[in-house]
């Protein structure tokens, strides 16, 4: 009786969390379609009033997360960010990770795939706020130009965000870094910000299924200018995996204590 008794416990709860995560998907979209048509005289305005909306829009997309599917954040070692510009180099796991380099940078020029502009309001938005669209399968010539985008924005004040595993990879997995984060780091002469986190255990990389927990963005020590390319690769990749395989951990044990173990 008391197998029967867990196993409908369990089901009830399996329900009401892809209930909430249902709900998180509406909460998430209908707002952005809300703050996009709000915002719609900002494509008019400087640059400046789009970036404030969308750091709205991240500030909903956090609390959705907590109050709607019990996710909470925490964003650590900001001592390490002591100025900008910087070039942050960020472990990608899932949605989320787009959106709090909103709260966390004070303005971010963030590298993103170009089929993202193609999206209604999204596209609109990264457009006006000058985001760094690239073909993922791009040529030299096409990281040079990406490169050339990155220095004037660096040139105006604003830190650098890439993805250098390229897209969102699960949690655990081991990242393939790809070459395009060494080249910048020659090209802009910034120091670089490794990023790590666990939010693909909360907000998964696919999927509607949101978890309950304790997301956690952690900055790493800062990388100095100057090294060679194999050394800071190696030295990248080193800060990231390390911290990134103690997140994941905890990120099991977060899943766990919120009744949500990982399969």
């Amino acid at each position: 009786m008391g197998e029967v008794s867990r196993n409908l416990a369990d089901e009830s709860n399996r329900k009401m969390m892809l209930f909430r995560s249902w709900l998180f998907v509406l909460w998430l979209y209908g707002s952005m379609v809300v703050m996009g048509l709000v915002w719609l005289p900002a494509l008019l305005l400087p640059r400046r009033v789009t970036i404030l909306g969308i750091r709205i829009w991240a500030h909903l997309a956090r609390w959705g997360m907590r109050v709607i599917c019990g996710a909470t954040t925490e964003i650590r070692g900001k001592d390490h960010l002591t100025s900008e510009p910087v070039l942050v180099a960020s472990k990608h796991q899932s949605t989320i990770d787009t959106l709090m380099p909103f709260i966390y940078l004070k303005d971010p020029c963030i590298i993103l795939k170009k089929e993202l502009l193609w999206y209604p309001f999204f596209g609109w938005y990264a457009l006006k706020a000058e985001m760094i669209a690239i073909d993922r399968a791009g040529s030299t010539k096409a990281l040079k130009a990406m490169n050339a985008q990155a220095k004037k924005a660096a040139s105006q004040g604003r830190s650098i965000l890439i993805f250098p595993e390229g897209t969102r990879i699960e949690p655990g997995v081991p990242g393939n870094y790809k070459p395009g984060i060494a080249l910048m780091y020659k090209d802009l002469g910034l120091e670089c910000l490794p990023v790590a986190l666990n939010t693909g255990f909360f907000w998964p990389p696919k999927g509607v299924p949101r978890y309950p927990g304790h997301m956690v963005i952690e900055f790493q020590p800062m990388i100095e200018t100057g090294l060679q390319r194999k050394a800071f690769m190696k030295e990248l990749e080193t800060r990231l995996e390390t911290a990134s395989e103690r997140l994941v951990a905890e990120g099991k044990a977060a899943r766990a204590e919120a009744g949500t173990p990982v399969e």
